[in-house]
């Protein structure tokens, strides 16, 4: 794992520039920087050095000098790739996978990303041809920005490499808050920054002559809804599914350094775990974070599983005030505005593992989205069975069984289960059936937002947006897989991967490794019948007849808890910091113009004498804190460096 930063076309002093861009970016790659400059392309690299330690050196040349890349990831298939292009004639001078990219390149050009099984994103120069082709992996795990000036593109693993870009600045875009206060987060390739871009996952640009070409190479795609499974039987799928992930977690535990795995009690990482202590004879490094609240923390599955597993196990207590303390350091990584503070304990997690002494862990995070494990999946069938009969007082009782762990919810009359669900809001054909509740819950926040934004906002609507992304054969899948569709395309990549997993765990300088997004096991599940992933309400039905015999049975049958946080209340239970009350301020909120100072105003005093259980505010809170702090972190700072220049 590192970070790279490049460009594309004249730059006046690229030496100097390149410097800046790769320091901004030094906590991707605390271990080495190095630099590339040919006459009209620059790279520039920070390395964390986990396979070829000692010659795996970039940014890297071939052996002709003709093609040089920077790369940031992993290929964890490289053994393999070497060995056939070996048995080519090919000669390698390092032990790194990021040679194989090289000699692959050479042979194939933009094919070769067909071969590569991994999390990564690249810059490649290919001289001879003067092109540079940039390309980022199949499901979004790895970040890749890029914004144009002056007819030069410049690229980059984060964006605060490219803000030390002359004439780059830092301005929020209007629509891509929205689309956070909406869908919790910005539709690719739209980002946070006005006029600064992201590549999609599964997707490859390539810059020559001037002309920029973006095409899509790989892309998550569904059986039609009446063709007949592939594979009919549980047990043949549930082997194959164990011997894939098998594989691909034998495929990510390859480093030339030790590779420890989060464990957060429930059935995934538990999962991904169990297969990696089996693969580790030192005894595998564990790690978990936990909280004082009852309601977010699962440190009893945790400590079990461990002990089950004979790992040495470490963990990291989220306390009272904890993520208030974190919070502005988390929105300066995250890049962006966000609406809950999950982000936080995990950012804490990353720095376990650093002061462990490790750069790599396994997470269990994709097997949600790729076995329909969410909450939403399970939320849409009984909507859909409601809607079947809307008069039914019956019914509505299921909604109950979603969701145990809120006690709450258990004494809620009929009539409120279904309003509060929207059990008959949406037409059974609306491309986003399975998400508007989650959408019209989210967008609620924005009656906070100022009248200002709301008319540059006006005729624009997110959902609206998002049907319009949508592939042209997503009206003939199975329902269950229009909604692993919308969470694996969109809130994956740009939430759960990126403010939750790549950014936290770079922070410091930690790489995070996904077996269950491993391309091959994503296909595989694809083609499955709905029912061996969501049976009756029974989520990751296959997965947990895979995982027999590898868990307690008490991990192995435990109903899916999602991971959360404290929100409002983590910034107000042992005291009101100084910048949460600068930042919410009436004088604040009305000088950046993007909200209503007096509404937040309210907003800010009612979470400050009572605890706030609803969405709509907690979501809010923490949205307006964020944007703010986005600005400081971002737009205010860039002025006063102008200024100062």
């Amino acid at each position: 794992m590192c970070g790279f930063a490049g460009y594309v076309g004249h730059v006046h002093d690229a030496d100097t520039l390149l410097t800046q861009m790769t320091a901004a970016i030094a906590h991707r790659g605390p271990d080495e920087q190095g630099k590339f400059i040919a006459p009209g392309a620059g790279l520039g690299h920070a390395r964390l050095s986990i396979v070829g330690l000692g010659d795996g050196q970039q940014p890297m040349s071939d052996q002709t000098g003709q093609l040089t890349i920077a790369f940031n990831g992993e290929i964890f298939n490289y053994v393999e790739l070497r060995d056939e292009l070996r048995a080519r004639g090919r000669r390698f001078r390092t032990s790194s996978d990021t040679e194989v990219i090289l000699h692959l390149y050479d042979e194939m050009g933009e094919d070769c990303l067909s071969l590569l099984n991994g999390d990564f994103a690249f810059a490649l120069w290919d001289q001879r041809q003067r092109r540079m082709m940039l390309a980022r992996d199949r499901m979004g795990v790895r970040p890749l920005f890029h914004t144009q000036r002056d007819g030069t593109l410049y690229f980059a693993s984060e964006i605060k490499a490219l803000l030390k870009v002359p004439g780059v600045t830092a301005e929020i875009d209007p629509i891509a808050l929205d689309q956070v206060f909406t869908l919790w987060a910005p539709i690719a390739p739209r980002t946070a920054f006005r006029n600064i871009d992201e590549l999609e996952p599964g997707r490859l640009m390539t810059v020559e002559q001037g002309r920029t070409r973006i095409r899509t190479y790989w892309q998550l795609d569904f059986p039609h809804r009446d063709a007949s499974p592939r594979i009919a039987s549980e047990a043949e799928a549930a082997e194959e599914l164990r011997a894939l992930l098998t594989d691909a977690v034998k495929l990510r535990m390859r480093a030339d350094v030790p590779v420890g795995s989060y464990l957060s009690g429930g059935l995934d990482s538990s999962l991904v775990s169990a297969l990696a202590a089996g693969m580790t004879p030192q005894g595998l490094k564990t790690f978990s974070v936990t909280f004082d609240s009852a309601e977010h923390d699962e440190s009893a599955y945790q400590q079990e599983m461990a002990a089950a597993l004979g790992a040495q196990h470490r963990m990291v207590a989220c306390h009272e005030g904890d993520i208030a303390r974190v919070f502005p350091e988390v929105i300066r990584f995250t890049e962006r505005p966000i609406i809950r503070t999950a982000p936080a304990p995990l950012f804490q997690l990353s720095g376990l593992v650093r002061d462990a002494g490790l750069k790599v862990v396994l997470t269990g995070e994709g097997a949600d989205e790729v076995f329909a494990g969410y909450d939403v999946f399970k939320e849409a069938r009984v909507r859909r069975f409601c809607a079947r009969q809307p008069a039914s007082q019956i019914r509505p009782h299921l909604f109950r069984k979603l969701y145990p762990y809120l006690p709450g919810l258990q004494q809620q009359s009929v009539e409120y289960l279904a309003a509060f669900f929207g059990a008959n809001d949406a037409a059974p054909d609306d491309p986003l059936f399975s998400h508007r509740p989650r959408f019209k819950t989210t967008s609620a926040a924005k009656i906070f937002f100022s009248g200002d934004l709301r008319e540059t906002l006006q005729g624009y609507d997110a959902a609206d947006d998002l049907v319009g992304r949508l592939p042209d054969a997503f009206a003939h899948w199975h329902p269950l897989n229009q909604a692993q569709y919308l969470e694996s395309r969109f809130l994956l990549p740009g939430y759960i991967l990126s403010s939750q997993g790549d950014r936290m765990a770079m922070a410091h300088g930690i790489e995070g490794r996904f077996p269950f997004l491993d391309h091959r096991l994503v296909e595989f599940a694809s083609r499955l019948p709905p029912e061996m992933k969501l049976k009756g309400l029974v989520e990751k039905h296959i997965l947990r007849k895979a995982a027999g015999g590898l868990l307690p049975p008490r991990i192995l049958d435990r109903t899916k808890q999602p991971y959360r946080a404290p929100d409002s209340q983590a910034f107000m239970g042992s005291g009101e910091l100084d910048y949460v009350r600068d930042c919410l301020n009436e004088k604040s909120i009305a000088a950046d113009g993007l909200f209503n100072a007096k509404a937040v105003a309210k907003l800010h005093q009612k979470c400050s004498t009572q605890p706030v259980s609803g969405f709509r505010d907690n979501a809010a809170f923490v949205g307006i804190l964020s944007t703010q702090l986005w600005q400081r972190n971002f737009a205010e700072n860039g002025k006063r460096a102008e200024q100062a220049a």
